[in-house]
């Protein structure tokens, strides 16, 4: 008898030490995720940059933060750095996208493995009320008389 209450620790330990497993898995996933998206973004306002100054005179002077200090130079410096810039962190996401299919496939494969099941049921509600606030975010109205 008491190897069995012994078994049932060890398997309840196990058990734990399976859905911590899980659970970093989807904490890396998401941190890949946010670090994606965050990218992303730079490079939105890498673009939005490159568009703003491409059209303008070469020579004309454009300031530039370099790690922290606000340099002088023309557009003709900066637009190539902008750009290689730009195409440096393309290339990252396109390596993070692929470290996240990979974070993906092996999550699959360890949820098949040890009969790993989420429950969405009680989270249905309560994600369409915040995709309701969430379409409105972001709008600022001022006063109707102004």
């Amino acid at each position: 008898m008491a190897s069995k209450a012994g078994s049932d620790g060890k398997e309840a330990i196990n058990e734990q030490v399976i859905a911590n497993t899980y659970a970093n898995m989807r904490t890396e996933m998401n941190q890949l995720y946010t670090k994606i998206t965050e990218l992303e973004m730079e490079v939105s306002e890498h673009s939005l940059v490159i568009g703003a100054i491409e059209p303008l005179d070469p020579s004309r002077r454009c300031y530039r933060m370099i790690g922290g200090v606000l340099v002088e130079r023309t557009i003709n410096e900066v637009l190539p750095a902008v750009k290689r810039n730009k195409e440096g962190l393309e290339e990252v996401i396109a390596r993070m996208h692929e470290a996240l299919e990979r974070k993906k496939k092996e999550i699959t494969e360890f949820e098949l493995k040890y009969k790993i099941r989420i429950r969405k049921a009680d989270n249905d509600a309560g994600e369409e009320g915040s995709k309701k606030e969430g379409t409105a975010q972001g709008v600022l109205v001022g006063p109707a008389g102004q």
